[in-house]
């Protein structure tokens, strides 16, 4: 899997995401649900668990960035 295809896919928050955190997302792709390291895409913000998120950004092989999917 390229790196672009993972951007704009939703997941939910499974471990809080935040400044000085590493939390975790869990994905669908491929057929299934994956779980990922998760950062904010905006450095000072926190998202709880539960949050739906989109992928803003995938660094190979497990970690991405995410947002809140606002009118998800």
């Amino acid at each position: 899997m390229d790196e672009s295809s993972m951007v704009g896919l939703l997941g939910r928050v499974t471990g809080t995401v935040g400044p000085g955190l590493v939390g975790e997302v869990i994905v669908r792709i491929r057929g299934g649900a994956e779980h990922f390291l998760a950062y904010p895409a905006s450095a000072r913000e926190r998202i709880e668990v539960g949050t739906v998120v989109t992928v803003i950004e995938h660094l190979p092989p497990r970690t991405v960035y995410v947002a809140p999917a606002y009118g998800s």
